[in-house]
């Protein structure tokens, strides 16, 4: 049977059942050194993206989406989100 996406449901295994951490990047920061140094509590580092620029979705160092930050709403009001708007091939070979 497909589900919603139109993709075929996998069928359940003892691996379909283990968490995965997923980090989402939302930028970097290229500060020297002796910028580095004199970070403290209060501190602001400058990334290379904008807020409203996409964001990259790895499983290790492997990219499989990219998508862009929301403020959930609802009974998560306020948490943060990712909504999917590409879905890296996982099939294909890199």
């Amino acid at each position: 049977m497909d589900n919603a996406q139109g993709r075929p449901q996998e069928a359940s295994t003892p691996f379909t059942n283990v968490p995965i951490e997923i980090t989402v990047s939302v930028g970097r920061a290229r500060p020297l050194v002796r910028e580095l140094l004199q970070l403290n509590e209060g501190s602001v580092l400058t990334l290379d993206k904008q807020l409203d620029d996409p964001v990259e979705l790895f499983v290790g160092d492997k990219l499989i989406g990219i998508g862009v930050l929301e403020v959930m709403e609802g009974d998560g009001a306020g948490q943060l989100a990712v909504r999917l708007t590409e879905v890296v091939d996982l099939q294909t070979p890199a």
